[in-house]
């Protein structure tokens, strides 16, 4: 039998992380403060993005990888279209285009995650997926705008003078976007010798960060969960149980789509799920900062708890140990 979900559901940052969620349900006072949560999320992105460019300049680039390039972009594009075609007559079209770039975009977060989840088990996995990781970040938010300004019955002032370069540069040049690729850069340049000078800051610290980082996000989760709850009836939209129920099936449905990629290419088990789980992810950082400049008639109350609340503690607790499964299976 294999012993790897239950490995995951005992590991120490997903019980920090279910550590989170009982302070809110508990109704404790811990709190973790908003610079230190963002020295976290930078921490973590600078570790991951420097650890896949010293694994990038220990390989060569091939085919190969840039066909996985490729196929992360396609991916990131196709799936914001069926997302928004299947949302559009049951939702707002704004709030559908704006659950589409989330589903179509990708979370950092669990992308992080899964990276320790197969250190922590040996799995090697390339340092050209983190360069797909980025790459995935902007086609769906550009995707969604377009498809907005198609299908909208309304043509607002606000959305006629959209300022398509500040988008792009919101889109692209997100922080988050650029601390992974710049660290990304680093380590390629600097490789294992540079490695060698802050392997305590990137390899020991790791797994601790990611314990107080995941701590604070069952914190936001589990506060997110409650605005699914407060979502008004009549309001023209589904019903909570259905939204919960498409933020469960997506990244299942956008998992296969990765998956059916990586048998394709024969990926290796540690890229073949890296990929995966950039399909089944959901964006809860660069998109709502592109929604609020480009769609601000789409509810972040509706699209927000969907990734947050709700695919991001699947992905975690069920998706990457299910996902790593089948992958063993099929390869």
């Amino acid at each position: 039998m294999d012993t790897s979900f239950l490995v995951n559901l005992t590991s120490p940052p997903l019980l920090f992380f279910f550590l989170g969620i009982a302070a809110v349900i508990l109704r404790s006072d811990l709190e973790i403060p908003t610079q230190v949560a963002k020295f976290l999320s930078l921490y973590l992105l600078f570790a991951i993005g420097f650890k896949g460019g010293v694994a990038l300049a220990e390989n060569s680039i091939g085919i190969s990888s840039l066909l996985v390039l490729g196929s992360a972009v396609l991916i990131a594009s196709v799936i914001p279209l069926y997302v928004f075609f299947f949302l559009r007559k049951r939702v707002p079209v704004a709030d559908a285009a704006a659950i589409a770039a989330t589903y179509g975009s990708v979370s950092a977060v669990t992308f992080v995650t899964c990276a320790g989840y197969l250190d922590a088990a040996g799995v090697p996995w390339s340092g050209y997926m983190v360069a797909a990781m980025a790459l995935m970040e902007s086609p769906a938010i550009i995707i969604v705008i377009l498809l907005y300004r198609i299908y909208s019955d309304r043509s607002s002032d606000q959305s006629a003078q959209l300022d398509w370069r500040e988008l792009i540069r919101e889109s692209c040049l997100n922080g988050s976007v650029f601390l992974i690729l710049g660290s990304l850069l680093i380590g390629w340049i600097t490789g294992s010798r540079g490695m060698s000078q802050i392997s305590f800051m990137v390899k020991d610290l790791f797994l601790g960060i990611l314990c107080l980082f995941l701590l604070d996000m069952g914190i936001v989760a589990a506060r997110r969960l409650q605005d699914l709850r407060n979502i008004a009836k009549g309001s023209g939209t589904l019903q909570p149980w259905r939204l919960v129920s498409l933020a469960l099936a997506f990244p299942l449905v956008n998992a296969s789509i990765a998956g059916l990629l990586a048998l394709l290419l024969q990926l290796p088990e540690g890229d073949a799920l890296l990929l995966v789980i950039l399909g089944a992810g959901a964006s809860y950082i660069a998109v709502p900062a592109a929604m609020r400049l480009a769609l601000p008639d789409a509810n972040p109350s509706i699209y927000l708890p969907m990734s947050l609340a709700i695919t991001f503690p699947f992905n975690l607790l069920i998706g990457i140990p299910l996902y790593h499964q089948v992958i063993r299976q099929l390869l």
